[in-house]
């Protein structure tokens, strides 16, 4: 079993269990003396909201951000492209947006940064049945447990602006939780289409209207119009078409002469290739 599995299931086994009303004592602030601590040398996992919301912070394109700012890890158990935010070379391995008076892309920070101290654990992520549930990460090195502040798990939600990336996370995990991930793998080509979709927004719409992908779908002239600028509208088109490719749900709608998988899937890689010669990596 993997460390990351062996610590999901202490969680599990022995990590209290908080509900949305139950209290806790925590505030983070410049003068606490652990401040800046939690920032370095951490796993931070990327949403795909998070990488719009980071990308479009730093006003580059998704592909050079990713480039930049972050690692795609690969192990025998993992089943899908999953990014994490780069640490420094340092010795401190710091966060590349922690500066002496804080985050600098604060009001962008990703979702595991507003949550802590909080964490949410769900039993099926080690192939459990039950409910996903709230603890707290009292770290030995953080002294903020000890300052004046008191929230609950639902204020502490509306306090840091976690609700619209948890509202954003609820759209990914149909994809992200597919019970094809149970028993399937993506083939290489595959998990770069997967990757692309989900992360690397720009290039997924450079793609889509730099090839004769909307040829092929029935798509309103309105939802055509809000992902060439909207990358929310663009996020949520690739949930669909993700779950449309790789797990033949109807998500999406074929034109009439369209309507043979295999040839379909063949031409998707083709045009893949013809449209973005280059993976999507020139910042255009």
């Amino acid at each position: 079993m993997s460390d990351d599995k062996d610590l999901k299931q202490r969680i599990l086994e022995e990590a209290p269990r908080f509900g949305l009303d139950d209290k806790f004592q925590f505030a983070c602030h410049p003068g606490v003396p652990c401040f800046n601590d939690c920032c370095r040398d951490i796993n931070i996992v990327l949403t795909p909201y998070c990488v719009i919301r980071l990308k479009n912070r730093l006003q580059i394109r998704s592909g050079a951000f990713l480039d930049e700012y972050a690692i795609v890890p690969f192990n025998k158990d993992m089943k899908q492209p999953v990014p994490i935010l780069k640490m420094g070379d340092d010795e401190n391995k710091a966060c590349p947006f922690v500066g002496p008076e804080g985050c600098t892309v604060y009001e962008d920070r990703p979702w595991a940064c507003r949550m802590y101290p909080v964490g949410l654990a769900s039993p099926r992520d080690i192939g459990q049945q039950g409910e996903p549930f709230y603890f707290l990460l009292e770290e030995g090195h953080c002294k903020g447990f000890a300052e004046q502040g008191e929230f609950t798990i639902r204020e502490w939600i509306e306090d840091q602006g976690i609700a619209e990336y948890n509202e954003m996370g609820e759209l990914f995990k149909p994809v992200s939780l597919h019970p094809f991930f149970d028993s399937g793998d993506l083939s290489p080509a595959k998990m770069d289409m997967f990757f692309m979709v989900a992360y690397d927004q720009d290039r997924f719409r450079r793609f889509i209207f730099g090839s004769t992908f909307l040829e092929k779908f029935v798509v309103p002239q309105e939802r055509i119009d809000a992902i060439r600028t909207d990358d929310v509208a663009l996020m949520k088109f690739g949930f669909d078409w993700i779950r449309f490719a790789l797990f033949q749900e109807p998500t999406m709608q074929l034109q009439g002469m369209y309507t043979d998988v295999q040839k379909r899937e063949r031409d998707f890689f083709q045009q893949l290739k013809e449209a973005d010669p280059n993976n999507g990596n020139q910042d255009e």
